[in-house]
Parts: C-alpha cells; sequence; structure tokens
C-alpha cells in the first residue's frame, strides 16, 4: 500500500482518481479548497483529508507542516490543484493568482516536501494541458503577466510552468530517486473555465459541445496511469503525457535553460533558501 497525496482532489479529475485509488488499495490523502466538498468525499473513502487555498501561500506551508507531521513516507505527490481564471487578479501574496494556483504554490509544496519525497523515492506528477502547447506565451521575465494578460493565456503559461518544473525538477534530482512526469488529462468535462469568457467558456459549458468532451473518469484515468505506474518501466521520468504517452508541448518546454531559470525565480518568490 502506497501513500498517494493528491491536491484538487475534492472534485473533478482528482476526485475520480481518488476513488480509483481507493478502491485499488492505496492510502489516498486528500488536499482541497472546499471544506465541504473534501470533508464528503473523505467520508466516503474513508480516506484522511487537508484543506488548504493555493491562493495564499502561508496555507501552503501549512499544508506541508501537516504532511510531514502526519506521512512518515509519501510515495505520491499529485499536483492537480488549478483553474483558469477571469480578470486580472493579484493573490494576497502579490502574485498573479492563474500563475500562482496552478504553478508556484505545487512548486512551494513539493520544495517544503522534497526530503521526504526524495527519502520515499517518490513519484511527483503535475497535472498540466495541452493549453501550453496551444495558448502560452510565456515571458519568464513577466511571470505575473503584468505587460500582457488574458485568461486564456495566463493559464497556458501557467501550465507550461508545470512541464518545465517536472523536467527541472527530474534533472536536479532524479538522481537522488524522484520520478517526476507531467500529463494532460484531457477536455474534461468540469466546471472549468466557467468564469472566462470566450471560446473556452463556450466549449465546457454548451450542452452539445459537452457531450464530445472527456469525462472526469477518464481523465482521471490519466492521473491513475502515473500515480499507479512504476517509473521507468511503465512511463519515463521527465516527459509530458497525453493519452498515457509521452508527446511533445511547446517548443519551450524542452529547454533548459529556461526551465532553470523559472525554477530560480519561482524559489526567489516563494522565499526558498538555496
Amino acid at each position: 500500500m502506497r501513500t498517494i497525496v493528491i491536491t484538487g482532489a475534492s472534485d473533478g479529475i482528482g476526485a475520480a482518481a481518488a476513488r480509483r485509488l481507493a478502491r485499488e488499495g492505496h492510502r489516498v490523502v486528500l488536499v482541497g479548497r472546499s471544506p465541504e466538498k473534501t470533508r464528503a468525499l473523505a467520508s466516503e473513502l474513508d480516506a484522511p483529508y487537508h484543506l488548504a487555498d493555493y491562493a495564499e501561500l502561508a496555507q501552503v506551508r501549512r499544508l506541508a507542516d501537516e504532511l510531514l507531521e502526519a506521512y512518515p513516507r509519501i510515495d505520491v505527490l499529485a499536483n492537480n490543484a488549478g483553474g483558469i481564471f477571469g480578470p486580472r487578479a493579484l493573490t494576497v501574496d502579490g502574485y498573479e493568482q492563474t500563475f500562482q494556483v496552478n504553478h508556484l504554490a505545487g512548486f512551494l509544496l513539493t520544495n517544503l516536501l522534497l526530503e521526504r519525497l526524495i527519502e520515499s523515492e517518490a513519484s511527483v506528477i503535475q497535472t498540466a494541458s495541452v493549453a501550453a502547447r496551444l495558448f502560452s506565451r510565456f515571458d519568464v521575465a513577466d511571470l505575473n503577466a503584468a505587460k500582457h494578460y488574458s485568461g486564456r493565456i495566463a493559464y497556458g503559461n501557467a501550465k507550461l510552468a508545470d512541464i518545465l518544473f517536472t523536467r527541472e525538477l527530474q534533472t536536479r534530482f532524479g538522481d537522488q530517486g524522484i520520478s517526476a512526469a507531467a500529463f494532460h488529462p484531457g477536455v474534461v468535462a468540469t466546471q472549468f473555465a466557467a468564469n472566462v469568457p470566450g471560446p473556452l467558456r463556450w466549449v465546457y459549458h454548451n450542452p452539445l459541445a459537452r457531450r464530445l468532451l472527456t469525462t472526469t473518469d477518464e481523465g482521471g484515468a490519466r492521473l491513475v496511469f502515473l500515480a499507479d505506474g512504476v517509473p521507468n518501466r511503465d512511463w519515463v521520468p521527465g516527459a509530458y503525457y497525453e493519452n498515457d504517452r509521452p508527446t511533445r508541448s511547446h517548443r519551450n518546454a524542452t529547454d533548459p535553460d529556461l526551465a532553470r531559470e523559472l525554477w530560480d525565480r519561482s524559489a526567489e518568490m516563494v522565499a526558498l533558501a538555496g
């Protein structure tokens, strides 16, 4: 039985993956923003849970402390929490919320748990998106999107950041036992993009279009493929996956200098030493 921590687990693909992994006998640790939804799923699965809102980095730090105290071993960390937002807004930490919620908070949590993850020879999984390839206009010098902003581009940039983070995490710590991967869950029929005007909201919320979307169970199964799989046997560490296959993302996703600079800037933003 492995201990698998899933953030963004109270709904959507996170909840679907949690249900399946729990059925397979793993110890699933739920992390969610909504107290009601997270508690309900925890009760359903008889699973431990923790609450954290990624729009506040202090809550991420508290979450890390709770996880380190409660779980002497963490075999899988699934950084699944995220979302897309409408008008540009800053968090209480002063960062653009799309970037913080989708990338920066997960980056911080991973680093705060890093020693435990290395000891456990853990898999670290990022829920990325094909949006990185389709929508990103990535500027590592403007991570707060102060110069140019749209909800769609900000989301694509944040998901590209997740893929770059995955590659750099593997580069820095792969020889110490970490195995990292990022994946696109599919265009999943959830409440995603409800607050974003334009074609994305139409795709996700038009009754006809929704019939063509991936189900939450299908999206959750793609997370399970990585969480339940064995690195170097079932999947390639450092890779980005679509449909359970390693796939090319944006051309910048394999730029080692960009990945290194993003890591350093992210570490500075969350005040990590070293």
